[in-house]
């Protein structure tokens, strides 16, 4: 079940500029409860949460009905708001094999819904998003809480933390996308230079 949007950014949207928008959701996988956030940025201000909550599918159900609910859900999602890049968390099995289980069956439902519709996919690890946001990555659930609510102007707590943790893949996507654009061109205009005469 998707829990209800919060709509909690103070920034004005009538005072944004219209240059460049970008749409980025963020998915904190997971079977029983699935954060997600999607965040609006235009040049020159700062990002905008359009939408943040969690997905949540009952435990007693059979797994098959969950999945299908949570897939219900993210195409929702994603017919809703069109973003243009996904950024998930990278499924790492230092907890146990159950929960890496279902974070796993939710993560490639993420993504295979961004695939379908073109959609750019990026994972990040824990510790890369907690270094992104609270420039610490070892940071607490509850400091990247409050930074989230700072950076993105919320008036009230992100809360559950899956949500703030969704918000808080997102917000390390809009750093660090920047940074990977240039490094892809940098690479691609690599061998061009490399052929002309005064590359040497």
């Amino acid at each position: 079940m998707l829990a209800a949007p919060i709509q909690g950014s103070t920034a004005p949207p009538d005072e944004l500029p219209i240059l460049v928008r970008v749409f980025v959701l963020g998915i904190d996988p997971g079977l029983s409860r699935c954060g997600y956030c999607v965040l609006e940025q235009v040049a020159g201000a700062k990002p905008r949460a359009v939408a943040l909550g969690v997905i949540t599918t009952p435990p007693a159900d059979p797994l098959a009905e969950r999945l299908a609910e949570l897939q219900a859900e993210l195409r929702s999602l994603f017919d809703d708001y069109g973003p243009e890049s996904l950024a998930v968390e990278r499924v790492l099995f230092q907890v146990n094999v159950r929960t890496a289980m279902s974070v796993g069956q939710a993560s490639g439902l993420a993504m295979a819904e961004a695939a379908v519709r073109g959609c750019a996919v990026v994972q990040y690890s824990p510790n890369q998003v907690k270094q992104a946001v609270t420039g610490y990555g070892a940071a607490s659930k509850e400091q990247v809480q409050r930074m989230v609510q700072t950076l993105l102007g919320l008036a009230e707590l992100p809360d559950p933390p899956d949500a703030a943790d969704a918000a808080a893949l997102a917000l390390c996507h809009l750093a660090m996308a920047p940074m990977a654009r240039a490094a892809a061109a940098a690479d691609a205009a690599a061998p061009a230079r490399a052929g002309r005469p005064d590359a040497r």
